[in-house]
């Protein structure tokens, strides 16, 4: 119903059905109105108005409603009602009257306007002026005016703060001083009670006060221990994933505990399902690691294939290995012109270059950027490149890994 709303200014897109005002508040609103007017014809026209919805938004602020009216012109009417507003000496005594009274302040809190208040927030007769940009120049209020009377006592039923607003005062703003005055008022009636929950003095809570020096920390362990055993549940998660995140979750906890940094935190989402799967040779398989490859594969959006793949470069030198896999790039001519005499000396054959590769049949070596050679393999009848061995920073010690 409320589509704008700050503590002193309310914006009610739409009106609670009905024009009748269902509460006691409500009705006393609307006589005030009608007490003002003798014209039982204009108030008839403006009911029908409200009825028909011819009332459109409603703006309540201190002292003031205000809603464009739309009657038989194209245009609709600015129309408003004002009462005064509070001033601060007459909010102190509402306020007291109200956080003094348990009744009262319950009351207003499930949404009803305290019978005790009804002198003091309700409108009387007279108090209550209506203003509207009609040209009705008789004695006011106009239809337009009366209609916005009745839309807005049906506001006032479902929310008796639009009347406390109207008389200056927020919602927000009066419960935490109703909250502030009943506090004080219960500490008055039992200044020695002991509160009901733990507590301590405010003056011992922000004394100045030296603190006990930190516990030394724990001794860091030497090895992660050992996962607990998850059942197999055909409903649940995989065992094999389960065991395989938590032992990896231990190891990266205990490194970071060791040196303060997580090598592995700045991994893609690839690069860290190539990890998880680089610890499942894929040779011989079982079926759950058959599962893992198969989910960390649609995860990433890659085939089972290339995820083994990775995982093998991943076994044969970690990220960089990877990096080599994936990423081809252009070297300086010096480390191939070192390499291509020396594989031939150790009568490995002549090698093909292509950017950072060397190829002869089923072998092939690739130059890293940190200056290490890794090896891969082949059958002699496709480009189907595999890692291999061990990186190194002589090409034959690679190439025979």
């Amino acid at each position: 119903m409320i589509t704008a709303r700050d503590d002193r200014r309310r914006t009610f897109e739409t009106v609670p059905p009905g024009v009748e005002a269902q509460t006691w508040w409500g009705r006393a609103w609307v006589a005030a109105l009608e007490e003002r007017s003798h014209d039982a014809a204009r108030l008839a026209r403006g009911l029908a108005y409200a009825e028909e919805g011819h009332v459109d938004a409603v703006t309540i602020t201190p002292g003031r409603i205000v809603a464009y009216v739309r009657g038989s012109r194209a245009r609709p009417y600015r129309t408003e009602l004002t009462v005064a507003a509070f001033a601060d000496a007459e909010w102190g005594d509402v306020l007291e009257a109200v956080a003094a009274d348990p009744a009262a302040l319950a009351g207003l809190l499930e949404g009803e306007v305290p019978t005790s208040l009804a002198d003091t927030v309700l409108p009387g007769a007279g108090e209550l002026v209506p203003r509207c940009s009609c040209p009705d120049v008789g004695r006011p209020p106009c239809k337009h005016a009366a209609a916005l009377c009745y839309r807005a006592a049906r506001l006032l039923d479902e929310d008796p703060f639009v009347l406390l607003l109207l008389r200056g005062r927020g919602e927000r703003e009066l419960l935490a001083e109703l909250a502030r005055r009943n506090a004080a008022h219960a500490a008055r009636e039992r200044p020695d009670a002991e509160p009901a929950f733990p507590a301590v003095p405010a003056r011992e809570a922000l004394a100045r006060t030296g603190l006990p020096p930190l516990p030394a920390p724990w001794r860091v362990p030497d090895s992660v221990g050992l996962p607990p055993a998850y059942p197999s549940d055909a409903s649940g998660p995989d065992p094999l994933a389960l065991d395989q995140l938590a032992s990896d979750a231990a190891a990266r906890a205990l490194a970071l505990l060791r040196t303060g940094d997580d090598p592995l935190a700045g991994l893609t989402l690839w690069q860290d399902a190539v990890r998880l799967a680089s610890a499942h040779p894929t040779a011989g398989l079982t079926g759950p690691a058959r599962t893992l490859y198969r989910d960390l594969a649609r995860a990433t959006g890659r085939t089972t294939t290339d995820l083994a793949r990775g995982a093998a470069a991943w076994r044969q030198g970690g990220l960089a290995a990877l990096t080599v896999l994936e990423e081809p790039w252009d070297p300086p001519a010096g480390p191939f012109d070192r390499a291509r005499p020396a594989l031939l000396a150790a009568g490995r054959g002549p090698f093909r270059p292509d950017r950072n590769r060397l190829s002869a049949r089923s072998r092939q070596l690739r130059l890293g950027r940190e200056g290490l050679w890794y090896a891969y393999e082949s059958r002699s009848d496709e480009e189907d490149w595999w890692p291999t061995g061990t990186p190194s920073a002589d090409p034959v010690t690679a190439l025979r890994g």
